[in-house]
């Protein structure tokens, strides 16, 4: 008997099934269903919430989502290898499990939010940041789920939860901070996969919240790509490749010219990001 349920513990299910871990899936498993029920918590309660998951393997997440009460969990494999463990956490929660066997990437989110929807997930590590930037960059906003909590490398976990002046700060952080509060609710050592990755993990929890509706994302992206492209230049020169009079960009922003990307403000980028879409 496991921690949280009656099935098999997760290294009979991995071992009865052949689930040895695919680099090229960028898979690493979690095995110790504490941790995994402590991921699901960081979301709160979970009753009466769809929860949508990418990448469940072996169902360990899948697993705790399900004892800790949401009513209904979609999950999203790719690797067919692990469909059949899957199908077995189907059958000890009737009803409440919705498999999807197909990309993630190329699936359209909104259609399976059903009614409180909360995406939470241990992402593959090759597609966790286009994941991640496309249910940032949804429209309309508020988006169709509540929270976002997500398993990175700490890395990009750094890059996501970022603050002007911090190293880690670039376009990312600018816009997890214009969409959501965005989190890191606590890190994961690299024991605690199989196979073990060659680096620290972190949960990210991200809640959205009130945007200015009059930026778009894709200005918004023009403007952080040119401002972090040359990082270590001054913004007078970095934002010349927008291909709009810096001045007016300075302007709209209250910048003297002379600072650098990683010190600005987000609500800097946004004031440009308008004057780029009046260009």
């Amino acid at each position: 008997m496991s921690q949280i349920d009656d099935l098999p513990p997760l290294r009979e299910v991995i071992a009865a099934h052949g689930l040895r871990a695919k680099k090229e899936l960028g898979q690493n498993f979690l095995l110790d269903l504490n941790l995994t029920a402590r991921i699901a918590r960081v979301a709160g309660s979970l009753e009466e919430t769809t929860v949508i998951e990418v990448g469940p393997g072996p169902g360990g997440l899948t697993r705790a989502l399900l004892a800790e009460g949401a009513r209904q969990v979609i999950a999203i494999e790719r690797d067919p290898r692990a469909l059949p463990a899957l199908q077995e956490i189907e059958a000890a929660y009737p009803g409440r499990l919705i498999v999807i066997s197909g990309d993630a990437l190329e699936i359209d989110y909104r259609t399976l939010a059903n009614g409180p929807t909360r995406i939470i997930a241990n992402l593959p590590y090759n597609i966790a940041t286009p994941l991640l930037t496309g249910w940032l960059s949804a429209d309309p906003w508020p988006p169709y789920y509540e929270s976002l909590t997500l398993m990175f490398q700490r890395e990009v976990a750094e890059r996501i939860c970022a603050r002007p002046g911090d190293d880690a700060y670039g376009r990312l952080a600018v816009l997890a901070g214009w969409r959501t509060n965005a989190r890191i609710a606590f890190n994961v050592g690299r024991q605690a996969f199989t196979p073990p990755p060659n680096v620290t993990s972190a949960v990210v929890h991200l809640v959205p919240k009130p945007i200015d509706e009059s930026v778009r994302v894709r200005d918004l992206e023009a403007v952080t790509k040119a401002a972090f492209g040359q990082r270590r230049k001054m913004v007078r020169q970095s934002l010349k490749a927008t291909g709009v009079p810096v001045e007016k960009l300075l302007e709209a922003a209250g910048l003297k010219g002379d600072e650098r990307a990683e010190e600005l403000p987000v609500e800097a980028f946004l004031a440009m990001a308008k004057v780029y879409a009046a260009r």
